[in-house]
């Protein structure tokens, strides 16, 4: 029945620390949109074929979640260059690396993670596929 995810999306405390991160230190495309209910602007996140649209705690869309909370998410992203490129990115943007690299299962096959923390506390992880050596 379910083939892929289109999008999702996250609830932050503090937009402007939001957008800085995803878009200055993991390099994704801030879009605007009109969206909800009512219509109005949003914004979102663009990257490969998906998106993360934001929602500001306090000011989120209808439909949304029961409980929208920053800091509640658990993310795993596929990189679009080797971990060691990323690794270096995250060190020249001065984002501390909290664990890793470090091989996990994902959701196809094994990958090769670093864990960070967004500015609201969400756990992301950035990965490679991992192969055997």
């Amino acid at each position: 029945m379910i083939d892929h995810l289109d999008h999702l999306v996250i609830t932050t405390a503090n937009e402007a620390a939001c957008i800085d991160f995803y878009t200055r230190v993991l390099g994704m495309k801030l879009e605007s949109f009109i969206g909800g209910t009512p219509p109005v602007e949003r914004k979102a996140f663009k990257f490969g074929a998906q998106k993360m649209n934001l929602h500001i705690k306090g000011k989120e869309f209808e439909p949304k979640a029961n409980f929208p909370t920053p800091g509640s998410q658990d993310l795993c992203f596929i990189a679009d260059r080797p971990l060691t490129a990323v690794i270096s990115q995250l060190k020249k943007e001065g984002w501390p690396i909290i664990e890793g690299p470090i091989i996990r299962t994902g959701a196809t096959s094994k990958i090769n993670s670093v864990y960070v923390r967004d500015p609201d506390l969400n756990l992301i992880e950035i990965s490679e596929i991992y192969l055997d050596q």
